[in-house]
């Protein structure tokens, strides 16, 4: 009788989890770069072995032939900080070992991490100091170096705490005195360059104020008479040449003496590098410009030719114009004669000839996705999924989640924003949208409303909105897509009956959040009843039955948070749902008269409502937060928020400041999480479940 009880026993434990765990799978949306890209790293010694650091998506290395490996995706939401890509350093003498310095905000320590296996694996080095990927200057300098002639020995220059050193391979540190230096504050030590063919010299860019250098593998400094106060790279050739780009122009160290090779008078200088097959070929560009000019020596920066450039794109959706735009770093093939590398805002490209006139530049962003995601929706017929993005207006997800898009939502037809900031559909006629967005760079600020009549694919101007007002917010009428609420920074909420035409101040709801940098979700629409918009702000849920023009307070008692998330169903009438971060999830049934919380839920970050289950009626509803019994990540419910399965990848934590969640009205279980630079995930059940 034993064995069978024991029987007995290990299918009821083998079994329970099973209903707590449902098997997922989860990809990336395929849209293609789309973020700054401000580091390029080709290994002096292994061919194809290629890294890229980015300013708010992490690294990155290149598998050798067609696309890119992230390497940082295993950092969670906590750890968010690290995405922001600080430094990577090589050790020149074996290809597996890779540093990383990791922070987006000077507000937070950052931290280094170090790989024996070429970023498969990380370790923490105990160096927590404020690190600023996407900070001022990201775009320039390599603050972390590896010794050529000694692999225990790094040096580190922090944006606060001045030069830091480690003759232990990065398990100890300390700080190095540099007498009489001059350290900008948010800056600090911006580049480190050792020259390989002497051992223990290395120098060092104090932003702001000169270059400086060691014979003694960074114990000892001195300023170098005569040196650019504003360099920004630094990069020493195979004949011991230190090259210089800087505020006014380009600079060469030889022999203890400064020569100006300037290609242009006082023009600011980034991008550099010399090429290891040749020392006396260059490759430099101009600083943070949108008409970038590149030039190429040949003999160590005597003359100069200016490249006439020609793009190859590989994205449909990308526009030439922007190729080249804020030119972040270049990079020779140490293995590949003519072959070269670059990087901009966007994307990052290869030639196969730098010399050739056109140069001819092909995007190679296979496995790089970096946009930052206002909003998403997957609306019941039409395109699976439409997407909200900064920088890169948004896009009609056309091609499948695994294909780039054809195009940005103004890429053909209708307006074009910088940032699409919020986009709804009227479920009654999916293929209805309304968009709103605007441009940060307009001064006076200009903020506008499109809409379209066939699931995005084109767009036209909905009238004229308020000047200097950005909308935050949009939600269409069901049933009467001329009619929607749109929530504005800092301002009265405004509605349209008549497309857009005209607008009015709503009465009776508070002025709205501050933006453009804001993802929380506080108006949304009913989603049977015609007239019915619901808004939450401070702890009340407003309520207008007279299409958007009067809203009136109903619940008041619910907890205050910033970034709260309300959202209605298709079909389920006075059905609402809020989310409030760390105080949990709501649900009402009478129209927002009541809520009530999901007890079983202690974190809602995120959440999203989707197509039911087949045989059933119920809302899938899915949870990026904390469940009691479950921990953390992601997570399914089908009846209501009573029972929850999880759904989420403990090896793709989706760390990257997830910001946005919707789940897809056309197929079940299809679920999709938006980030603040690691683009758009996607999951959906796996294959048999």
């Amino acid at each position: 009788m034993r064995c069978p009880l024991l029987l007995l026993l290990l299918l009821l434990f083998w079994s329970a989890p099973a209903r707590l765990v449902r098997a997922y799978q989860w990809g990336s949306v395929a849209i293609g770069g789309g973020g700054y890209i401000t580091g390029i790293y080709l290994h002096p010694k292994a061919a194809g072995l290629a890294y890229l650091r980015t300013d708010i998506g992490g690294f990155y290395r290149w598998n050798g032939s067609s696309h890119w490996i992230a390497l940082t995706d295993g950092f969670t939401a906590d750890q968010s900080n690290y995405y922001g890509g600080e430094a990577l350093a090589l050790d020149p003498a074996d290809p597996n070992l890779v540093y990383i310095a990791c922070g987006k905000d000077l507000s937070v320590p950052g931290a280094l991490f170090k790989s024996t296996d070429q970023g498969a694996h990380w370790s923490p080095l105990g160096l927590n100091v404020p690190m600023g990927g996407n900070a001022d200057r990201r775009w320039a300098g390599e603050r972390l170096a590896v010794d050529p002639f000694d692999s225990r020995l790094l040096l580190f220059g922090s944006r606060r705490n001045g030069l830091l050193r480690s003759s232990d391979g990065g398990m100890s540190w300390s700080a190095v005195s540099i007498p009489a230096v001059h350290l900008s504050d948010g800056i600090g030590v911006l580049s480190l360059a050792f020259d390989s063919r002497t051992r223990g010299l290395v120098y060092l860019n104090a932003y702001g104020d000169g270059i400086y250098l060691s014979q003694d593998s960074g114990l000892h400094w001195s300023r170098i008479p005569g040196s650019p106060d504003g360099a920004l790279r630094l990069a020493v050739s195979g004949d011991g040449s230190l090259y210089v780009s800087h505020s006014q122009g380009v600079a060469r160290y030889a022999a203890g003496q400064w020569s100006d090779l300037s290609p242009e008078a006082n023009t600011s200088f980034d991008a550099l590098d010399v090429s290891p097959l040749d020392p006396r070929q260059i490759l430099v560009a101009t600083d943070q410009s949108s008409d970038t000019h590149i030039y190429y020596s040949k003999n160590g920066g005597t003359s100069w030719t200016l490249l006439s450039r020609s793009l190859a794109s590989t994205l449909p959706w990308f526009d030439p114009a922007a190729f080249t735009r804020s030119t972040a770093a270049v990079a020779f093939d140490p293995f590949v004669a003519g072959k070269a590398w670059l990087s901009d805002w966007y994307a990052v490209y290869q030639t196969a000839d730098f010399t050739a006139q056109p140069t001819i530049w092909r995007n190679a962003v296979g496995g790089i996705e970096q946009t930052v995601t206002f909003g998403l929706s997957a609306p019941a017929s039409g395109p699976l999924l439409v997407s909200a993005i900064a920088d890169l207006d948004g896009f009609v997800h056309d091609r499948g989640l695994d294909a780039a898009p054809s195009q940005t939502f103004g890429g053909r037809s209708g307006p074009w924003y910088q940032d699409t900031y919020s986009l709804d559909s009227d479920p009654a006629a999916p293929l209805q949208l309304v968009r709103v967005g605007g441009n940060r760079w307009q001064n006076p600020y200009q903020g506008g409303v499109a809409v379209s009549g066939d699931g995005g694919r084109t767009w036209r101007s909905s009238g004229s909105f308020p000047a200097g007002t950005i909308p935050l917010r949009v939600a269409m009428a069901t049933g009467n897509p001329s009619r929607f609420v749109v929530v504005t920074s800092n301002g009265l909420p405004l509605f349209t009956s008549n497309g857009g035409q005209t607008w009015q101040p709503v009465s009776g709801l508070p002025l709205g959040p501050t933006g453009p940098w804001y993802w929380g979700q506080p108006l949304a629409a009913d989603r049977v009843e015609a007239n019915t918009f619901y808004y939450y702000s401070g702890g009340t849920v407003y309520r207008s039955d007279d299409g958007g023009e009067r809203f009136a307070s109903l619940t008041s008692t619910l907890p205050a948070q910033d970034g709260a998330l309300l959202k209605t169903a298709p079909g389920r009438q006075g059905e609402v749902w809020l989310s409030l971060d760390g105080e949990g999830l709501y649900h009402s049934i009478d129209a927002a008269h009541s809520f009530q919380p999901i007890a079983s839920v202690q974190q809602a970050h995120l959440f999203a409502l989707g197509k039911p289950a087949p045989g059933s009626t119920v809302p899938a509803l899915y949870l990026y937060g904390s469940v009691v019994g479950l921990g953390s990540g992601i997570f399914q419910s089908l009846d209501a928020g009573q029972s929850w399965t999880s759904i989420g990848n403990f090896a793709l934590p989706i760390g990257d400041a997830p910001n946005t969640m919707e789940a897809s009205w056309q197929r079940f279980g299809l679920v999709f999480v938006g980030t603040n630079g690691r683009g758009i995930y996607y999951g959906m059940p796996a294959a048999g479940n």
